[in-house]
């Protein structure tokens, strides 16, 4: 007998205006890993960044103006990413030091605790420690 498949949400696309300032903000703003950065010709490459075992990034460059009409607006204004960490206190401070822009102070939900902060292009993420269950 054989269980569900085996399936996990493994990349997101995030529209940017620009790989290599997309790579440096993610990469020494938020402490994630280059996984891939692979040129696929024409302008176009193929570059993921993440947290070491979550979810990726695929960074794609916008290349009209629909797609630069999206960037920083992935979500429609709402917190559209979900960053978790095991110690909030020392994830945030890092990110202050770093120049990341929080929206609020940090605070507690039900769910944790979390505060928003944009990315290079604007779009929200929670920066949440979850509450221990």
């Amino acid at each position: 007998m054989s269980g569900p498949p085996a399936r996990r949400l493994a990349t997101v696309t995030l529209v940017v205006a620009d790989y290599d300032a997309a790579v440096r903000w993610f990469v020494g703003c938020l402490g994630f890993t280059l996984f891939d950065d692979v040129d696929l010709g024409g302008g176009k490459r193929w570059v993921t960044v993440g947290p070491e075992g979550g979810a990726r990034l695929l960074l794609a460059q916008a290349t009209d103006a629909g797609q630069a009409a999206r960037i920083g607006g992935q979500a429609g204004g709402r917190v559209g990413f979900f960053l978790e960490t095991d110690d909030f206190g020392r994830d945030h401070a890092a990110m202050l030091a770093k120049g990341v822009r929080f929206r609020e102070a940090p605070r507690c939900e039900a769910y944790g605790t979390v505060a928003v902060f944009e990315d290079l292009c604007g779009n929200l993420w929670d920066l949440i420690e979850p509450r221990a269950g």
